[in-house]
């Protein structure tokens, strides 16, 4: 029996021509480099946080910590949103708000705030302040503001997931990280026709970067949930280096400053944001297309690294069609064979590592649609990029 399996076997190899050995191995080389970037990078954050040993710090061992938030015409999202930032179980923190010329009821709202809550501050920027570097002097504003050395950003239209928010970004910084990133969710009601594409696509965004960074290769953050020491920032020159581009105050800003081996990220549960107001396509490419336009001026290797995943996998998808197509018509069946087992096997892989990532951060499960949204979230990035820069040269 052994024998004839052989005879098989061996059968089955010498039929295949040099166009099916081409074929079969540019779809295996193509299979590898894909099971890479699975398996060493987007399955880091969860098994990050699966190893990960809390241990309970004193009171006094945790730092005090400045929450900076800037605001222009958001007062709706500040009255609901910045109770769950004030009433935060800490014991030293501040929270220092940044009106940024807004002609709603910020400054009524904040006001109202501060009488209920002392360790509330609010500044504002002057009028006359240049509209494309705003944000960026309004951060410097809420910055030189803080009175603590450690500083937590978030948005007025964002929230945290729980009363511990500032106590998991105080951890890290006891363990002396200079640079601490997060996850932020982003909460989009059910009746959104792509709310699934953008909950997938909002993932994909953050284990790419947050995966980098536990590889002690940072190359961004967000500014929905991110905190860096004060003395950083000024020993970076501020903002300085990118004046000269629009945006760019949160991950451009880390892109230039991250040190590798300072850098840390809180993953847990109770170190989520959740953004809010993203009902429909228009809002979400809005706050999406913000990144995919700084993104190209990014600096270092880690930045630019999955590109070559988007590449190899569209070259794998290509090769496997390429293959399937061969294997059917010829026909040559070993080839097919190998053609389905390792379109399963990647499948298999990129199911297990999405979905328990995404159990930490969303709690959404994928199925199917798991390639549909795999082949059509760099063909949409690269549109919106296109709609980001059509956008930022109409405003210069």
């Amino acid at each position: 029996m052994v024998l004839y399996t052989m005879n098989m076997l061996t059968t089955y190899v010498e039929s295949l021509s040099l166009i099916d050995w081409i074929l079969g191995g540019t779809l295996l080389f193509f299979f590898l480099i894909q099971l890479f970037f699975y398996l060493f990078f987007y399955r880091k954050p969860a098994a990050y946080e699966k190893k990960r040993k809390e241990s309970p710090l004193p009171t006094e061992e945790l730092p005090g910590i400045s929450v900076i938030i800037t605001s222009k015409n958001n007062s709706e999202e500040l009255e609901k949103n910045l109770p769950f930032i004030l009433e935060q179980d800490y014991p030293l923190f501040e929270v220092v708000v940044v009106n940024c010329g807004s002609t709603d009821e910020t400054d009524m709202v904040l006001k109202a705030a501060e009488i209920k809550y002392p360790h509330l501050y609010h500044t504002f920027v002057p009028e006359e302040a240049d509209s494309i570097n705003e944000k960026k002097l309004a951060l410097t504003l809420g910055i030189k503001a803080a009175k603590y050395d450690r500083l937590l950003f978030t948005e007025a239209f964002c929230k945290p997931c729980t009363p511990q928010w500032i106590k998991a970004y105080g951890r890290e910084f006891a363990n002396g990280r200079d640079i601490i990133l997060g996850f932020n969710k982003i909460n989009i009601p059910k009746k959104v026709p792509s709310r699934k594409f953008i909950l997938y696509d909002n993932l994909i965004h953050h284990l790419k970067f947050l995966s980098t960074a536990i590889w002690h290769k940072p190359y961004m953050g967000i500014g929905r949930n991110m905190a860096f020491k004060k003395e950083l920032f000024f020993t970076s020159k501020g903002f300085s280096s990118i004046l000269h581009i629009d945006g760019g105050e949160d991950d451009l800003y880390v892109n230039r400053i991250a040190p590798g081996t300072n850098t840390g990220v809180v993953l847990s549960p109770d170190s989520l944001t959740e953004t809010s107001g993203v009902t429909n396509f228009f809002v979400w490419r809005s706050l999406k297309s913000k990144y995919l336009y700084t993104k190209q001026f990014y600096k270092g290797f880690s930045a630019h690294l999955f590109v070559w995943e988007s590449f190899s996998k569209y070259c794998f998808y290509a090769a496997l069609t390429g293959c399937a197509i061969r294997g059917i018509a010829t026909p040559v069946y070993p080839l097919l064979a190998v053609t389905l087992l390792l379109f399963v096997v990647r499948y298999v892989i990129q199911f297990r590592v999405i979905n328990r990532n995404s159990r930490l951060f969303d709690g959404i499960i994928y199925h199917l649609h798991l390639i549909p949204f795999d082949l059509f979230q760099p063909f949409n990035n690269l549109r919106f990029r296109r709609y980001a820069n059509r956008r930022n040269n109409l405003r210069r």
